[in-house]
């Protein structure tokens, strides 16, 4: 159901721990969020506010203004303490917005209890709706996670040979001059014998990309390598990715590969279409815009990317949902021109993303907070999971090749997945 914008009166305390145990150990397997970077992060249970969006028809649709204003009233009515002052102390809001704004699904969720390292400093938040109340019930609940078990796996909305043709059809299109770069994804489902415990597949994720951003939101699990925005204070930082090629068996092959990425024209001109995105969404809400005339190379476990680095100042009253609203769908995740885009992807994705490839991450009430956009993940729901995959197709994609990229994008929710 869908929550009115007026947020509660919260009585909220953070304090120190010196408990440096493994953020996830302190989950229970009940409905668990996080967001993890390199054993730092958030995780919180419980909930003491919940925003849920519905659909809207608008283009750009009023959800990010109704988000930043209800946590700027979240923020006006709660009673904080808090004695450790760092970004995600305090009130925290883990959400996921849907891709596609017509799309429901779309949530904030304030957690009753929040774990949070950074910098060597550990932190707990609790949130009562009234003094002198304590969520103990919810301070130990932990159980120990459990596998997976056998798993049952079946196409998604299109089989690998539909979704080829799918991108040949894009493929044309772009080559008859309706647009640029649309990025296409398919998605595939597994069952399971029980319910999956999403701490499973949270471990898994974080020990095998610890420097992917790890993260759980209202059942949505994965591991994006996308950092759409860091916000502390007025400075805003951001990571573009585009072009993709898979790790090579033996470092000759890597270093193969990579040359051959760095000197392709597709990928390259994917890259430029998602540097220009970004610079065309920041520009309007901040005083400069830093990136750099070269991408570098982002090597993961799995695959390696064409990747730049970009950092922002904001101007003086710009919320982060303002930048978030600017900056999806990005030209990684959508295609350009991005409206143009979004009409292809409605045309010939044949489902619905869902929370997929939208922004996913976490904000407190001073502002600050971490958002990433929702790739390499699964939605989980009971024994099921759906797995997402996308590519971005230009006028040189071959449907083969893109088949064989999306298998790869897959493989890091597959690996988490089997015991």
């Amino acid at each position: 159901m869908t929550v009115a914008s007026e947020a509660p009166r919260l009585i909220v305390r953070t304090v120190a721990l010196r408990d440096h145990h493994e953020l996830l150990g302190h989950l229970p397997e009940t409905a668990p969020l996080a967001w993890l970077h390199n054993g730092d992060g958030l995780v919180g249970w419980g909930e003491a506010a919940r925003l849920d969006l519905p659909a809207e028809n608008e283009p750009n649709g009023q959800r990010f203004d109704t988000a930043a204003r209800w946590m700027s009233e979240l923020a006006a009515a709660a009673d904080v303490e808090d004695a450790v002052g760092l970004p995600g102390t305090g009130p925290v809001a883990f959400g996921g917005f849907t891709f596609d704004p017509r799309s429901p699904g779309s949530t904030l969720v304030v957690p009753r209890v929040v774990v949070g390292s950074r910098a060597g400093r550990v932190w707990l938040t609790t949130i009562c709706d009234h003094p002198g109340s304590h969520p103990d019930a919810l301070l130990s609940s932990v159980t120990s996670t459990r596998y997976i078990g056998p798993l049952t796996w079946s196409d998604g909305s299109l089989s690998a040979q539909g979704w080829g043709g799918a991108v040949a059809a894009a493929v044309r299109r772009i080559r008859a001059a309706e647009l640029h770069k649309v990025v296409l994804a398919r998605d595939i489902h597994a069952e399971a014998g029980g319910t999956i415990d999403v701490r499973t597949l949270l471990s898994r994720l974080a020990r095998a990309y610890p420097n992917c951003y790890t993260f759980c939101v209202d059942g949505l699990v994965g591991a994006t390598p996308e950092l759409l925005l860091r916000r502390a204070g007025g400075d805003v930082t951001s990571l573009v990715l585009a072009g993709t090629r898979p790790r090579g068996s033996t470092s000759e092959e890597d270093e193969r590969i990579a040359g051959d990425l760095l000197a392709s024209a597709k990928e390259t001109e994917e890259h430029r279409y998602a540097v220009e995105s970004l610079r065309t969404a920041l520009t309007p809400l901040t005083s400069s815009v830093r990136l750099p005339d070269h991408p570098e190379l982002l090597r993961l476990s799995n695959v390696q990317h064409l990747a730049s680095p970009a950092s922002a100042t904001l101007r003086e009253g710009v919320s982060t949902f303002d930048v978030i609203a600017a900056m999806h769908p990005t030209a990684a995740v959508g295609g350009t021109p991005a409206r143009v885009a979004m009409d292809v992807i409605r045309e010939l994705e044949g489902m619905d993303r869902g929370r997929y490839a939208g922004p996913v991450g976490w904000l407190d009430t001073r502002g600050d907070g971490e958002w990433g956009i929702a790739l390499r993940c699964a939605h989980v729901e009971g024994s099921r999971a759906r797995l997402f995959a996308g590519c971005g197709i230009v006028a040189g994609s071959d449907p083969e090749a893109e088949i064989a990229e999306a298998d790869s994008k897959f493989r890091a929710m597959r690996s988490a997945l089997a015991d």
